[in-house]
């Protein structure tokens, strides 16, 4: 049983021999305490390099007429640049104190070479979203996918970071990594799949320049509907009109169909393009009475003169029976509505008179004639368009009635009961 514990005794002083541990307690405690004041110098060093950072970058502030120094400390740039004088005495002072302790001071080092790559890299990123925050500020890259390029700048950086500290901590040679690296290739490609597609789309869609930050795109199959708000490298971020979030993949931009409105928003015009329907039952000819009733319009006051006039000189020079009214040639009712609503359009002031604008008459169908407006609004603005839409559809519908026009509607119950009323009084 002695024999055993001897054995387990000899054992672990080997292991700590091996690891660096020097059996004398009096150099144990005295490297311990030396590492503690160490980390109480640092910390004060650095609460004194924070301090000074912030108010240096402040009178920086103050005397610039740039806000990127202001960025710079929103971004807590200052914050992660005052590690870097107490890691440097980190680094210098640790293979002192652990002189005795072989093992531990390569830990240690290999501690701090790790902690000064990661580091580096987090200021650098710091810096890049001050850079990407001032870029936004100004109107000539507002709507470029900065977002994308620092991305993947980024991720570059830190793929030499992640490498770096591998080569640290394996004490391997590049050459090593770099073969390992060509192995596992295919695997690597599949983990990153969605940022290169990313990063191949940001290319295009910012060098064909398909969308900008503040666009608004429709996207029916990701249920896209609003304001583009972000544009990073694996996604875009729109604010649909009804305050929702919709995340499309960056690559699907090119992959799939998209509408994008910043055309119209450019262009001198809203289109407007809506119909009615005409019940063909109600379109007929108009005799002498009630074309003088309908002179009355002022819009088409002139135009019915000129075209009757027009009209009896035809049938007369050929001897037309008008007898019977379809003979010879004739107004319609739908032909003088078309023309007043032509004339109403022309005359209305929230309409772009140098863009196409008519009244037209679709195909027929099982509901009736559709009768279009085609025109567009010079307010492009979505509340001021809808406005002016329904101002000109309100004056239509409410304007069809005095041309003896009826506009097709399926029947209410509320008329379906009055026609079984009159039904029964009939029988």
């Amino acid at each position: 049983m002695d024999s055993k514990i001897e054995k387990i005794i000899d054992f672990t002083y080997d292991v700590l021999i091996k690891v660096g541990f020097n059996p004398t307690f009096a150099s144990y405690i005295s490297a311990f305490g030396n590492l503690i004041v160490l980390m109480i110098i640092a910390y004060l060093i650095f609460k004194i390099c924070l301090y000074w950072f912030h108010r240096l970058l402040n009178i920086l502030a103050e005397k610039t007429h740039t806000n990127f120094d202001d960025l710079l400390i929103t971004n807590k740039t200052a914050k992660y640049i005052s590690h870097l004088i107490p890691l440097l005495l980190i680094y210098k002072a640790v293979p002192i104190i652990l002189q005795k302790f072989t093992y531990w001071e390569g830990f240690f080092a290999k501690i701090v070479d790790m902690y000064i790559v990661i580091l580096v890299l987090l200021i650098i990123r710091t810096v890049f979203n001050a850079l990407r925050d001032h870029l936004k500020t100004m109107p000539r890259y507002s709507d470029k996918p900065i977002d994308s390029y620092i991305q993947v700048i980024m991720i570059v950086l830190w793929g030499f970071g992640v490498t770096a500290i591998i080569l640290m901590l394996f004490n391997l040679k590049p050459q090593t990594l770099i073969t390992t690296f060509g192995a596992i290739s295919a695997i690597v490609l599949l983990i990153f799949r969605d940022t290169i597609l990313g990063f191949i789309a940001s290319i295009q869609v910012s060098v064909n320049d398909m969308v900008r930050i503040g666009d608004w795109i429709t996207m029916d199959k990701f249920g896209a509907d609003g304001d583009v708000i972000e544009i990073n490298l694996a996604t875009v971020k729109v604010r649909n009109f009804d305050n929702t979030t919709s995340t499309i993949p960056t690559y699907s931009l090119i992959s799939d169909s998209f509408k994008n409105w910043r055309g119209m928003f450019n262009s001198d015009g809203r289109r407007i393009k809506r119909h009615v329907l005409i019940k063909s039952s109600s379109i007929r000819f108009l005799p002498e009475e009630e074309l003088a009733e309908l002179k009355k319009i002022q819009l088409i006051a002139d135009y019915i003169d000129e075209r009757q006039t027009d009209i009896v000189n035809f049938n007369r020079s050929r001897s037309i029976d008008k007898s019977l009214l379809m003979n010879g040639r004739n107004l319609t009712n739908f032909g003088l509505f078309r023309k007043y609503i032509n004339e109403y359009l022309h005359n209305y002031p929230g309409l772009n008179k140098n863009m196409l604008m008519m009244c037209r008459q679709l195909q027929s169908n099982e509901f009736g004639i559709p009768l279009e407006i085609y025109a567009f609004s010079e307010d492009k603005t979505w509340e001021n368009y809808e406005f002016i839409m329904a101002d000109i559809f309100d004056h239509l519908i409410a304007s069809v009635v005095y041309f003896d026009l009826e506009i097709y509607e399926l029947p209410t119950s509320k008329s379906l009961v009055q026609f079984a009323k009159e039904s029964n009084k009939l029988t």
